[in-house]
C-alpha cells in the first residue's frame, strides 16, 4: 500500500487531537499539518503538499469548501463534519468521503481506503464544481478566493472592476492589482450576477457599477473606462449588450 500524506483540519483541538490519533495508527501514514482554519490549511498545504486532505466544512474564514477549491487538484479531500446538510454539495464535487462526527475509527478508516484509491486512479478536482459547491443553490458568487503561493486573498464581488482571461488563468482586477485564478473566464463569469457583471469581449467582464464612459477607439471598436481609470476592449457585440442593458435602465 502506498504511503500516504494527510493534512488535517478543524477549529475544533479536540476533533484535530482524534483524527490525529486514529489515523497516525494506519500503516503508510503520514500526518504532515494541522490547522485551525481555512487560511492556515491553505498555507499549511504550500507548504506540505499532501496527498489527501481531511476538512472540517464550517470553519472561520474559509469554509471547507473554499479550502477545497485552493488546494492542488490532485489532493484527494475527505469531508469531516457535524452537519449532514452539505453531503448532497460534497458529492457532486466528487469529494472521496464525507464523514459525519461524532466519527468512529472503522469509518475513517473507511474514508481513508477510499482516499488512498481515488490518489491511486489520479482522479483531479474540478474546481468550477468546488466554487458553485461553495455557494447555496440559487444564489450568486458574493466574493472569490485566491491562492497565491501560501496566501489566500478574499475579494469580495462588490471590489471586482473587472476579469480578464490570461491563458488558462483569469486575472480578477480589483482596486488596481491583478490576482491570477486558474479558471476560465466563462466559468468564473457564470458564478456572478448577470444583472452586474457583462462580457464586453471574448477577453473581458466588467461590472457595470464600475463604468464610467464609453469612448471610441475605431470603426467598430470601443473602450470602456472603469472607476479608476482602468480601460477595458469593447468589441462590436459587447458594445450592443452593453448598450441595450444600458438604454434599459
Amino acid at each position: 500500500m502506498k504511503d500516504v500524506r494527510v493534512l488535517i483540519v478543524d477549529d475544533e483541538e479536540p476533533a484535530r487531537a482524534l483524527l490525529r490519533e486514529i489515523l497516525s495508527r494506519e500503516p503508510g501514514v503520514t500526518i504532515v499539518g494541522e490547522a485551525e482554519n481555512g487560511f492556515a490549511a491553505v498555507r499549511a498545504a504550500s507548504e506540505t503538499s499532501p496527498d489527501i486532505a481531511f476538512l472540517d466544512i464550517e470553519m472561520p474564514k474559509l469554509t471547507g469548501f473554499e479550502v477545497a477549491e485552493l488546494l492542488a487538484p490532485e489532493v484527494a479531500v475527505v469531508f469531516v463534519t457535524a452537519y449532514d446538510r452539505y453531503a448532497v454539495q460534497a458529492f457532486e464535487i466528487h469529494a472521496v468521503d464525507y464523514v459525519l462526527k461524532p466519527f468512529r475509527p472503522d469509518r475513517l478508516r473507511e474514508a481513508l481506503a477510499h482516499a488512498r484509491a481515488r490518489r491511486a486512479a489520479d482522479v483531479r478536482g474540478d474546481v468550477v464544481a468546488i466554487a458553485a459547491a461553495a455557494r447555496p443553490k440559487g444564489t450568486w458568487a458574493d466574493r472569490v478566493v485566491v491562492r497565491d503561493g501560501p496566501r489566500v486573498h478574499v475579494i469580495a464581488v462588490d471590489r471586482i472592476d473587472a476579469l480578464e482571461a490570461q491563458d488558462d488563468y483569469v486575472a480578477v482586477v480589483s482596486a488596481g492589482k491583478k490576482f491570477l485564478k486558474p479558471q476560465t473566464l466563462s466559468s468564473l463569469a457564470a458564478t456572478l450576477d448577470p444583472a452586474r457583471f457583462l462580457r464586453v469581449h471574448r477577453s473581458y467582464v466588467i461590472q457595470l457599477d464600475r463604468l464610467e464612459q464609453i469612448e471610441l477607439y475605431a470603426r467598430n471598436s470601443h473602450v470602456a473606462i472603469l472607476a479608476g481609470g482602468l480601460k477595458v476592449p469593447v468589441s462590436r457585440d459587447g458594445h450592443a449588450r452593453l448598450k441595450a442593458i444600458l438604454d434599459a435602465r
